[in-house]
């Protein structure tokens, strides 16, 4: 009786160094322990050194490379069917380049959401509804700075900090942020349409 291989892979899978091994890239599971130790060390991709980049690759390509090694096992994949391989050497990360990044793109939120908030305002004419409406309540005339426009203001900012969770706790069970989904609602397109472009130039390639 032969024995069984079951790999799994991730979406996209990020490697620190060119030569790729198969543990690298996918777990493993095997009875036998020694056909294990030797796939885990098994080459999958020498990539180049000083070209960072995303490669698709898919599974049926590691099958192939793992019969080749092994052709009485039987294998069983799990997981993805294709995936990326995002290579990205370490190196000294560029502090000066990373905070002015940070301040950029801090100085173009703040002042893009301040805008958009004043453009709201003055497109419903927030200030002349608070107007009428403390002048119906007190009867007296506002100065355009009153418990309104306070309360307004204290209520924009609170209502941005509660939204976006950040009084939450950090919690392994605590629910991620509205951000954070559209941040990995925005990857997993990324890592699909990639996928997608990668066995879209693969079929013209078999083809021609």
């Amino acid at each position: 009786m032969s024995d069984t291989l079951y790999i799994q892979t991730d979406m996209n899978i990020l490697v620190k160094h060119p030569h790729v091994y198969l543990q690298d890239i996918a777990r493993l599971s095997c009875s036998n322990s020694k056909v294990l130790n030797r796939l885990r060390v098994l080459p999958v991709a020498n990539l180049n050194p000083d070209t960072p980049g995303r490669y698709t690759m898919s599974v049926m390509d590691l099958v192939d490379l793992i019969q080749k090694k092994e052709p009485d096992l039987d294998i069983t994949p799990l997981g993805e069917l294709s995936f990326i391989l995002t290579y990205q050497p370490p190196g000294k990360p560029q502090m000066i380049f990373e905070i002015l990044k940070v301040v950029f793109i801090s100085l173009a939120s703040f002042f893009g959401a301040a805008f958009s908030i004043m453009t709201f305002n003055t497109d419903a004419d927030v200030g002349t509804l608070f107007k009428q409406i403390y002048q119906q309540v007190t009867g007296n005339v506002s100065n355009g700075f009153t418990i309104l426009e306070i309360s307004y203001s204290i209520g924009v900012g609170l209502g941005i900090l509660v939204f976006f969770h950040h009084f939450a706790k950090k919690q392994g069970g605590a629910d991620p942020t509205p951000l954070e989904v559209e941040m990995r609602t925005y990857e997993d397109d990324v890592d699909t349409t990639l996928i997608e472009s990668g066995n879209r130039k693969e079929g013209k390639r078999q083809k021609g």
